[in-house]
């Protein structure tokens, strides 16, 4: 990254204590969450005060777009999954990022949303890092 990419942003706290940093993408953080129930990414743009995509300028909002089709694609082809979740609520969390969660039939709360069912599952370290690594190394 370069100097002065990150000035002034500062990420939510709760994110930081849910996800772990992956990678710098350009525009956005990729971060995995710390649930093993779902293969689970976030992407969280790198502008200070973002709520909402409509925040963002035309640019970022075409770079978070492709941002979001690449990781999804990635994540997609390391787990086969037959569906991808991706939105970007901010209800609770009201910085702006958006969740991209691969799902399959039969998994943790299928067909429901992700958010609320149950208690998250941390992920065992090397299980994590394995996903991450396969991950970027699907980008």
């Amino acid at each position: 990254m370069l100097p002065g990419q990150r000035r002034g942003f500062e990420l939510d706290r709760r994110l930081e204590a849910d996800s772990e940093p992956v990678m710098w993408l350009g525009l956005c953080e990729l971060r995995i969450m710390n649930d093993c129930r779902w293969p689970w990414f976030l992407l969280v743009p790198l502008r200070p005060g973002s709520e909402e995509i409509h925040d963002l300028t035309p640019l970022d909002q075409a770079m978070l777009t492709f941002e979001t089709n690449m990781v999804a694609q990635g994540l997609k082809k390391v787990t086969g999954c037959t569906k991808i979740n991706s939105a970007a609520l901010g209800n609770i969390v009201r910085q702006l990022h958006v969740h991209i969660i691969a799902r399959n039939e039969g998994d943790a709360g299928w067909p429901g949303p992700v958010w609320g069912y149950g208690q998250r599952e941390p992920y065992k370290r090397e299980d994590l890092h394995q996903l991450a690594e396969a991950v970027k190394a699907a980008l």
